[in-house]
């Protein structure tokens, strides 16, 4: 398949008071950014379980966006601080699975970042389609089951 022909889906939770504020900016500016996005408006990226990312991918989503507030810049204060930790271990899971962990990205965009926000989604979603569509095998790695499993019973 060329890259060119996938429309991939791609699910957003964003913060509400940084990243949904910089997407809506971008929307009310007329600034285009691809409309594969599946937009989640979250209170705070610290909010976001990482069992709803794996959903995501499970369920039909080809990458995930995790978009906050910028460092020090958090309404709860430290919530963006949590989610970059959780992100990091989103990705060493990922990995762990087979599954590349570019199909789950991170980034700080602020309300007044309309302009980078749809820079972002554009990038983000050109290197989705060069991954091609998420596999069935996959989907089934990512499973809350295969998950919870000990690593020797995933080799069996």
């Amino acid at each position: 398949m060329n890259y060119q022909e996938f429309d991939p889906v791609i699910v957003a939770f964003l913060c509400t008071w940084c990243s949904y504020a910089g997407a809506d900016l971008a929307g009310t500016s007329r600034i285009q950014y691809p409309s594969n996005l599946r937009v989640i408006k979250v209170p705070c990226s610290s909010r976001i379980d990482p069992l709803f990312i794996f959903h995501a991918l499970q369920k039909g989503a080809d990458g995930v966006l995790i978009s906050g507030c910028h460092p020090g810049d958090c309404h709860y204060l430290t919530g963006n601080y949590y989610a970059r930790k959780r992100f990091l271990l989103i990705h060493e899971i990922l990995d762990q699975i087979g599954i590349e962990p570019d199909r789950v990205k991170f980034s700080w965009i602020s309300a007044a970042e309309g302009l980078k926000f749809a820079a972002f989604v554009g990038e983000y979603t050109m290197k989705i389609k060069k991954l091609g569509p998420l596999n069935q095998l996959s989907k089934e790695l990512i499973s809350l089951d295969s998950l919870m499993k000990e690593p020797t019973e995933l080799n069996s």
